[in-house]
């Protein structure tokens, strides 16, 4: 069986309700496993957050909040083991 990340986008981002240096976000991450031969296709939603620096713009911040999120797929699969190829 193998787990691999095909695509990853922003789904939202919204300032941080209280906390004005902050965003917050949700990334789509789809996902590839095969199981049995068969390729099986998996979308998650992952929540994220980053703090924001001046000089920051629209895009640093969304490539920002889609790399949080795929360090967070790549300890998932780290942490499945063997199990994710």
């Amino acid at each position: 069986m193998s787990l691999e990340l095909i695509d990853i986008a922003l789904a939202e981002r919204h300032p941080h309700p209280t906390l004005a240096e902050r965003v917050t976000g949700k990334v789509r991450a789809v996902l590839t496993e095969t199981i049995g031969g068969r390729d099986v296709r998996h979308e998650i939603i992952v929540p994220v957050w980053m703090d924001v620096h001046d000089g920051m713009n629209d895009d640093d911040i969304e490539l920002g909040l889609m790399v949080k999120a795929a360090d967070i797929v790549g300890r998932l699969k780290q942490h499945m083991g063997p199990l994710a190829g």
